[in-house]
């Protein structure tokens, strides 16, 4: 009876096992594909904030080498007012607005990067969820050792209808030597009986049995002599092998017992899976549950990373315009310490011509004044003195003269500073 329960009971856990099992499969696939999108856009996410932070790290680097070429550039004292005290291109700019903007970027990025620990967060409890229900319908080596202890009782390749057929086959064996003990020991009761004074020593034996087991009474049959030595030969002969059926019979005893216990553990690791399937589809339930917010969790993290990967830019964008004026301040300064010492040539070249002018003009009324008063020596005795009112006048005087103020003037640069600003220029391209 046990044998056709325990078949039954393994035969139905198996079933239920082997179909929990197909659906509980079929449904991770479908999670590991959600799984894997997840990942790829967890992967994809921190290629893109790897490369905006790159960005952004480059963009303050440009700046901060900027401001610090602004801090180090000191300006001319030629060109500031006489005593003032030295000042650096920095001091004519107002860097707190670009600094700002480095703060509010660096607040966006650093946010965007919160987002994508979460989600990654997120993607990681997912997979290990996953995970769980792959090990739970798979146990590690240590989960599954009793299961395997109860296989290997039973031998390998055999199927617990098998074994279970194996113990009937035991327990048939059992019970035909125990019918021939029976019969034997019969034979021996009634073989006393027919002794002298067996009658008292076959109650006396009958005494001694476990309740439920004993011997009639009733007077035995009258035996001849020759039927009795016959019955005498019968024991003597089965009397050898009592000893061989009794070993046969403990040996069978042990079998069942150690084929018993291995059913007992293979049913017992039939049921221990069963459960395991029970708890990884509730498990696949609670997954179940939160799949859409998982999905959309996926969805939201790139809308969002698109929002603030559009917000970074257009922030990198003014910073770098920014960049571009103290950059381009500095460009225009060194243009401007050229132009200065063009302007010098200038000036220089405009004084050599005054002076130039001034030497000509001078020569040129000196001749004048020679020449009238020759003239006047050959010719002024004849010529009357009322003829003509400007016979008598010198010749125009002429005077150049500066009519810009002194402060107009160029300053000097030395022309080191200059070559070093043209060749700057040139660097730059």
């Amino acid at each position: 009876m046990y044998t056709h329960i325990a078949l039954e009971k393994a035969a139905i856990t198996t079933a239920s096992t082997s179909f929990l099992r197909s659906g509980i499969e079929s449904q991770l696939r479908v999670l590991e594909q959600v799984q894997a999108k997840t990942e790829h856009t967890v992967q994809w996410g921190k290629k893109e904030f790897q490369d905006v932070m790159r960005g952004v790290n480059e963009a303050d680097g440009r700046l901060k080498y900027t401001l610090e070429r602004l801090k180090t550039t000191i300006v001319e004292a030629r060109l500031r007012p006489e005593g003032e005290e030295r000042r650096c291109l920095l001091d004519f700019v107002d860097e707190r607005g670009v600094e700002g903007l480095v703060g509010v970027v660096r607040g966006v990025v650093d946010e965007a990067g919160q987002e994508l620990k979460r989600f990654d967060e997120q993607s990681k409890r997912f997979e290990k969820e996953v995970v769980g229900i792959w090990r739970m319908l798979n146990p590690s080596e240590d989960e599954s050792v009793n299961g395997r202890k109860g296989f290997g009782r039973l031998g390998s390749g055999s199927s617990l209808a098998d074994v279970l057929q194996e113990l009937e086959d035991h327990a048939q064996e059992m019970a035909e030597n125990l019918e021939s003990l029976v019969k034997h020991f019969d034979l021996c009761v009634t073989a006393i009986r027919h002794t002298e004074g067996g009658g008292d020593a076959a109650s006396k034996i009958a005494g001694d049995l476990p309740e439920g087991l004993g011997i009639s009474h009733t007077p035995p049959e009258t035996i001849s002599q020759e039927e009795f030595a016959d019955m005498a030969r019968i024991l003597e002969a089965d009397a050898a092998q009592v000893d061989e059926v009794v070993m046969e019979i403990g040996s069978h005893l042990a079998d069942m017992e150690t084929l018993y216990e291995g059913v007992e553990a293979q049913i017992e690791e039939l049921t221990t899976r069963y459960a395991n399937m029970s708890k990884a589809f509730v498990m696949l339930e609670d997954i179940g549950r939160k799949l859409p917010s998982y999905i959309t969790r996926n969805q939201v993290f790139l809308l969002r990373w698109e929002n603030d990967k559009v917000k970074i830019e257009e922030h990198l964008s003014e910073l770098e315009n920014g960049r571009e004026v103290y950059a381009g301040f500095l460009r225009s300064y060194d243009k401007l310490l050229i132009e200065v010492g063009r302007r010098r040539a200038a000036e220089q070249e405009m004084d050599k011509v005054v002076q130039s002018a001034r030497v000509r003009l001078e020569k040129l009324y000196e001749d004048e004044f020679e020449d009238r008063a020759t003239f006047k020596e050959e010719h002024g005795y004849f010529l009357p003195s009322d003829l003509w009112a400007g016979f008598e006048s010198r010749p125009l005087q002429h005077e150049i003269k500066q009519v810009s103020d002194q402060d107009a003037r160029i300053p000097h640069v030395s022309a080191s500073v200059i070559r070093r600003a043209i060749q700057r220029v040139h660097e730059e391209g």
